[in-house]
């Protein structure tokens, strides 16, 4: 376990967040590496198939992830205010609520995924392959569920190290099994998927293995006792986040169904750059874990100056980042963009245009994307997650209403608009309230 309330806080929150940059990185790289070897060695449908369902599959991940977020929340105030019982109780409950929470997702998904790729209007040759990847994907909660369970409590109790090395061995094995199930067994789609899920496996259980090591104590038999005024308290937590997530999803979905109607072509280069686009945002989210756990450490501690001045020097950091990869992007920009793609030349040339431009007007946005990390990250840490659903809602009407209006008058870049605008419209609610919230606990009000 590592305390934050001690130590100058701009290196502790970088040395924190920079394995999970990396554990980050790798994890977008093999979900890179599922797209690539799907678009190159089963084709341009298939791709589509897997850029029709990124948003529902984002999310199912996104309701399992805003939940276990959430509950580490508790785990880390407890740990910065020395409350080893309630950090116990606290994971004990976590593991309950998480098992109950993932057999209601697997139930729920199975039954919506058809007739929701239908509402979506996805293509006819191109919705079987959307069914079968999401079917097996979210089949997998209960993988997906604990192995973000474990690592967000490895996080909360400040150990990123754990999680980097659970991401470096399961993207490896994930690599090697894409290979094994799509090229050598032929199994397409459902190759990918199930490898995906195989690795997680891989990785939920080292990190689980880690966990039980770490703590200083045991969860024993009488720590699963329900308690259920502690599970209110983690759900109060964590369904405000899995909400933002799901709000958040269901903007994407129906930014979805205007992409499906300008046809697989376009699908195919809007994947392309969603997938690349997981490399933009990867130093965000690892500040944005790292804020977290610096501002609920403090936050528990009541050393609310310490918590400010820590995230104004990580916010800085962060934004200085963002231009950096920026620029990175725009150079390289086409040359990653072309690993997805396999088809004619005269199709490459047209898919690998509409990425591109996509991926320019996000590049260039990219630190308002970090600024909305960063004080959503922050709220969260000071055990305000209604704020942060919130923000999910302003994104969802940005992202729809650009979505719905935009393109009947300028095409396809009022899709490309419909994410930025979103992002900034967020941001500037997040970062107004994070500033009402200090100052309500300089007067002592929260």
């Amino acid at each position: 376990m590592k305390n934050l309330t001690t130590g100058n806080p701009l290196k502790l929150i970088f040395f924190f967040a920079l394995p999970l940059m990396f554990g980050n990185l790798l994890q977008q790289l093999y979900i890179m590496v599922d797209t690539m070897i799907v678009g190159r060695f089963v084709g341009v449908d298939a791709l589509a198939s897997i850029g029709g369902a990124d948003w529902i599959n984002w999310a199912i991940l996104g309701l399992l992830m805003g939940f276990t977020q959430g509950f580490s929340i508790r785990v880390s105030n407890c740990l910065g205010a020395n409350d080893e019982r309630g950090m116990e109780k606290s994971i004990a409950m976590s593991y309950l609520s998480c098992f109950f929470i993932a057999l209601i997702a697997i139930v729920c998904a199975q039954i919506i995924i058809e007739p929701l790729l239908q509402l979506l209007n996805t293509p006819s040759h191109t919705i079987q392959g959307s069914i079968i990847y999401l079917r097996i994907m979210s089949g997998g909660a209960l993988i997906v569920i604990f192995y973000n369970c474990f690592s967000s409590i490895l996080r909360a109790i400040g150990d990123s190290r754990t999680p980097l090395i659970a991401m470096v061995m399961a993207a490896c094995l994930n690599v090697a099994l894409d290979l094994l199930f799509v090229c050598v067994f032929h199994q397409g789609i459902a190759g990918a998927a199930i490898a995906t899920l195989i690795s997680q496996l891989f990785a939920a259980s080292f990190c689980y293995h880690k966990l039980t090591k770490e703590l200083p104590f045991k969860i024993t038999k009488e720590s699963f006792q329900i308690d259920t005024h502690l599970i209110k308290q983690l759900i109060k937590l964590g369904l405000p986040l899995a909400f933002q997530n799901l709000i958040i999803a269901i903007g994407g979905t129906i930014l979805q169904s205007v992409v499906n109607g300008f046809g697989f072509l376009f699908i195919a280069g809007y994947t392309a750059t969603n997938k690349v686009y997981g490399i933009l945002e990867v130093v965000a989210i690892s500040f944005g874990y790292a804020i977290t756990t610096f501002v609920s450490q403090n936050f528990g501690a009541k050393k609310y100056q310490r918590m400010k001045s820590g995230v104004f020097q990580a916010n800085i950091l962060s934004i200085f980042i963002s231009i950096v990869i920026m620029i990175s992007i725009l150079v390289l920009g086409k040359k990653i963009l072309l690993l997805f793609i396999s088809t004619t030349p005269k199709q490459t040339q047209i898919v690998l245009t509409y990425a591109y431009d996509y991926l320019f007007t996000m590049a260039v946005c990219l630190p308002i994307l970090y600024i909305l990390y960063s004080y959503r990250s922050a709220l969260q840490g000071m055990e305000n997650t209604l704020i942060p659903m919130i923000s999910g809602i302003v994104e969802l009407i940005m992202r729809v209403s650009v979505a719905l209006i935009l393109p009947q008058y300028i095409g396809v870049y009022g899709i490309y608009l419909a994410e930025v605008l979103a992002w900034a419209a967020a941001a500037a609610m997040l970062y107004i309230c994070y500033h009402r919230d200090l100052h309500q606990l300089d007067k002592g009000v929260m």
